[in-house]
């Protein structure tokens, strides 16, 4: 069996860069703040994932310059995640457009908000599930070799949780009825969760002699 092996710091040589299309699929924090003067940003995010669970903690990254995002959860100390079921689709990719500081893509978007409980950040009303978030951290993210990188990872502490009751069936969440959406890579390719199987983990596992 052959593999093909490239470093990234010299290039893939491929039409396009394999990397986000191997780590797939990835969930989209779907972050929602407001800036210090309470205009509202929502901006989703592939770089995204939970991280604890005890509490709760999740994070997400952006690259290139600082987004509008990040300055205003480092300002307010809070930020919503909401999470994008595949019949909002559309909505969520109108959010990714870059707007001008302080410019509601919520309602550019035509979606409805609805106020949290716990942070003065309103969440998506529609949304599959929301996660009220208080900021832990921002780091600015380094290379190998120590050298700051234009990438930004920012962790919350999940602090209330709404679940769209739609998607509650005796008392579990349905995760293939929300049918979440994922991002697998290259421009413009996601992926609709909505099929599941089930593997029960292994009590002891014996090694065969």
């Amino acid at each position: 069996m052959s593999d093909y092996f490239y470093e990234p710091s010299k290039g893939h040589g491929l039409p396009h860069n394999p990397f986000k299309a191997i780590v797939a699929p990835r969930p989209i924090g779907w972050i929602s703040s407001i800036d210090l003067q309470g205009r509202v940003n929502l901006a989703p995010y592939s770089f995204f994932n939970a991280f604890a669970e005890t509490p709760p903690v999740i994070g997400f990254c952006t690259s290139g310059e600082r987004k509008d995002s990040v300055n205003n959860i480092d300002a307010t100390g809070e930020f919503v995640a909401n999470f994008v079921g595949a019949e909002l689709a559309q909505e969520m990719n109108i959010t990714s457009a870059s707007l001008a500081p302080g410019e509601d893509e919520m309602k550019l978007a035509g979606l409805e908000s609805a106020p949290s409980t716990l942070v003065k950040v309103p969440r998506v009303a529609r949304a599959i599930a929301s996660l009220e978030c208080k900021l832990i951290q921002t780091i600015r993210l380094t290379n190998a070799r120590g050298d700051q990188i234009d990438t930004w990872l920012t962790y919350g502490e999940v602090v209330g949780i709404h679940i769209n009751d739609a998607f509650l069936k005796d008392g579990i969440f349905d995760t293939a009825a929300a049918r979440p959406l994922g991002r697998c890579g290259y421009r413009g390719d996601y992926v609709e969760v909505n099929t599941l199987f089930e593997m029960i983990r292994p009590k002891e596992y014996v090694c065969a002699t």
